[in-house]
């Protein structure tokens, strides 16, 4: 039988990947004694690996496919491809930054006043290829953490460091001079793989279904029953997807109205859809939205 190896990413990513996977309808189960995590799908092999070092295993064919930033694609300049972007988080929906931050009181206020000075950051290759392109000589050092506190401390005079909203930077003294990068997880190939018609089949499902799961986050379903000569009322307030569907309960003279609507709209909507005669109202958590 033909197997599909995947990469799954340790670290912050992991959790959230293995909810996301669960609600695309596969079961991951990983052992913290075995780097070979358990799938409930004979066709494929799951591997953990650091997002670090992700791409370069998928890059090399170690991997078909598998999973992580798109600033460790970049660091490592990874010839793959892109099959999809994965926009979640374990703590929120945002996206992470890499930003450029110097003290507050520093006096650089542009990247060009970089120029001849010391930056640390564990994104060295990204960072490096950065400043080359701006034409700007510049002194990148790599960093195993506390990077934040290298700069404080006077060892760097600039970060190159992730950030999501910039609240913990502005708490530690330090200001953001310039955003270089958003990144959010993505689902990539090996080339060779992707040409292979059966594993590029099998890596467009994950990749279908895991798109279908994180679309479905933010939406629910409402079903209701409303008279037929209110539907107008209805339907003038009811945002959804697609067009609503609609049915004759039987025997009588009311409909059965079923619609996808945003899980931030429900609260208002609810009590409007009441007042305009609707009845029954049921609202159901939604798997994947396809």
């Amino acid at each position: 039988m033909k197997q599909l190896v995947l990469g799954i990413p340790k670290g912050s990513l992991q959790d959230a990947t293995v909810r996301l996977f669960q609600r695309s309808g596969w079961n991951i189960t990983i052992s913290h004694r075995s780097y070979f995590p358990e799938i409930n799908d004979a066709e494929i092999s799951c591997a953990i690996c650091r997002a670090q070092e992700m791409s370069r295993y998928v890059e090399n064919g170690t991997f078909d496919a598998g999973i992580t930033g798109k600033d460790w694609i970049l660091e490592n300049d990874s010839d793959v491809v892109v099959v999809a972007d994965l926009v979640y988080s374990k703590v929120s929906n945002r996206p992470t930054r890499w930003v450029l931050a110097v003290p507050f009181d520093s006096p650089i206020r542009d990247v060009k006043d970089l120029e001849g000075k010391k930056v640390a950051t564990e994104l060295v290759g990204f960072a490096k290829r950065y400043f080359e392109k701006e034409g700007i000589h510049v002194d990148v050092e790599f960093s195993w953490g506390a990077t934040e506190a290298k700069v404080i401390a006077g060892l760097c005079d600039a970060i190159v460091e992730v950030t999501e909203t910039g609240s913990t930077m502005r708490a530690n003294g330090l200001r953001i001079v310039k955003e270089l990068m958003t990144s959010y997880p993505q689902l990539i190939a090996n080339k060779h793989a992707w040409q292979d018609s059966w594993k590029r089949e099998k890596i467009e499902q994950i990749s279908l279904l895991l798109q279908g799961a994180l679309r479905a986050e933010d939406l629910v379903g409402l079903k209701m029953n409303v008279p037929e000569d209110r539907i107008n009322d209805v339907m003038e307030i009811l945002p959804s997807l697609n067009s609503p569907t609609i049915a004759h309960l039987y025997q009588s003279s009311w409909l059965s109205v079923e619609v996808v609507v945003s899980k931030k709209v429900v609260r208002e909507l609810v009590p409007q859809l009441i007042k305009r005669g609707a009845e029954g109202i049921i609202e159901y958590s939604l798997n994947k939205v396809i």
